[in-house]
């Protein structure tokens, strides 16, 4: 069998490796490991950007009708990735920083940085100063749920601290208490 791309239901183009048999299996050979291990990572971020998708779960690999299930599975040629090939995926992805687990202290879940957090921050600003409301205190919930869709929307909470937390750390943020829950002033960039 020929390797070929394959366009997803939702348009995303699967690369040709993804119809290779071996690659759904972690390879014996350490250099062909990591050859691998760098596609898949490439493939789980731009799916994840594609579909903007945050959190990818060990799980994932045993459930047939999961977001992830285009990437992980290929029934062209009955090939799926097995829980512990994701396990390994996922913590060279931690290592990489292109993911963090989430939450904290368990190894089964993380949270896709398709975007690093520090270019969040830059998205997150970029926002706020678009819309007119530097200055102003928003709520978690005004930035991810906001009246007409943004790249902010449905950004997973702690990836939207991360990002204010290096707003804040270059003076352009400051998290502040509210009476329901946690607020974020903004702030124009130094020297502007």
């Amino acid at each position: 069998m020929a390797l070929s791309t394959f366009t997803t239901s939702t348009g995303f183009l699967l690369p040709s490796i993804h119809s290779a048999p071996p690659f759904f299996t972690q390879q014996p050979n350490s250099s062909t490991h990591a050859i691998a291990l760098e596609q898949w990572i490439k493939l789980i971020l731009s799916y994840a950007r594609h579909r903007k998708l945050f959190t990818l779960r060990v799980d994932d690999a045993e459930e047939a009708d999961s977001d992830w299930t285009p990437v992980l599975r290929n029934e062209r040629i009955n090939r799926r990735v097995l829980p512990p090939y994701l396990f390994a995926i996922i913590a060279a992805m931690v290592t990489k920083n292109v993911a963090a687990y989430e939450p904290p202290k368990q190894d089964r879940s993380v949270l896709l940085y398709w975007r690093l957090p520090e270019e969040w921050a830059e998205v997150l600003h970029e926002w706020v100063a678009s819309t007119g409301q530097l200055n102003t205190i928003l709520t978690f919930l005004d930035i991810t749920d906001p009246p007409l869709e943004s790249p902010l929307t449905n950004i997973p909470a702690p990836l939207l601290r991360k990002a204010i937390s290096i707003l804040a750390k270059t003076g352009r943020a400051q998290l502040i208490g509210i009476a329901d829950g946690e607020g974020v002033r903004f702030f124009a960039s130094p020297g502007k």
